[in-house]
């Protein structure tokens, strides 16, 4: 089994691009999540055409400063954790990384 074959079943949505802002991975969740944008077929498209500059203007500070944009969201009365980091291989920072992740009404917090 490859690390997408793990990666494609995650209840989670997960979208990787490289450095120029190209998709280059989602998984099923992430496809099914941003199916009325053409789902599958962003895989090579850019994600700077997708965003507002606002959000252009975070995800090239992420590339630029290594660090990660975390936070969380309610749209449609879907509550997530969104998770956007710089992935890099050999410290090099290769692009981008998103986890989206849906929260539960009931979930748990546990302070230890």
């Amino acid at each position: 089994m490859n690390i997408e074959q793990i990666f494609d079943h995650l209840p989670s949505a997960l979208t990787i691009s490289d450095l120029s802002g190209n998709i280059i991975y989602m998984n099923e969740k992430s496809q099914q999540t941003f199916a009325k944008w053409g789902g599958n077929s962003l895989i090579g498209k850019n994600l700077f055409d997708c965003h507002k500059d606002k959000s252009k203007q975070k995800m090239k500070e992420m590339l630029q400063n290594g660090e990660g944009n975390i936070y969380t969201i309610e749209k449609e009365g879907v509550k997530k954790l969104i998770y956007q980091m710089p992935w890099k291989q050999n410290d090099t920072t290769m692009g981008l990384i998103e986890l989206s992740i849906v929260l539960p009404d009931n979930m748990k917090h546990l302070t230890r």
